[in-house]
């Protein structure tokens, strides 16, 4: 298992490839079939489950097809530990502050 704060981004994108093509396997997916379902080529999920490199659009399309959108909603949330923290999180920003040299 690769250790997610220490590995470049091809090595977590290879991780997250692998991590879909078990659930494709334990699903007993053949290949094509989840290409199918997914609506994209059979040439571009081989190449995921190789590389892990597709378009965010394609990555959604196989975790969908795989049924596992839901495992996505919880993806980068705001985890608020502290009161304080709860509170800043409330005024959500717009944007960046100004960086001041």
């Amino acid at each position: 298992m690769v250790h997610f704060g220490l590995a470049t981004t091809d090595e977590i994108a290879k991780e997250l490839a692998a991590r879909l093509r078990a659930h494709r396997l334990a699903q007993n997916i053949p290949q094509s079939e989840l290409a199918a379902r997914a609506g994209i080529s059979h040439k571009t999920l081989t190449t995921f489950e190789h590389s892990g490199k597709v378009s965010m659009d394609v990555y959604l399309r196989i975790v969908a097809a795989l049924g596992l959108s839901e495992s996505l909603s919880t993806l980068f949330e705001l985890k608020q530990q502290t009161i304080k923290e709860m509170e800043a999180a409330e005024q959500r920003r717009q944007r960046a502050s100004r960086r001041h040299p």
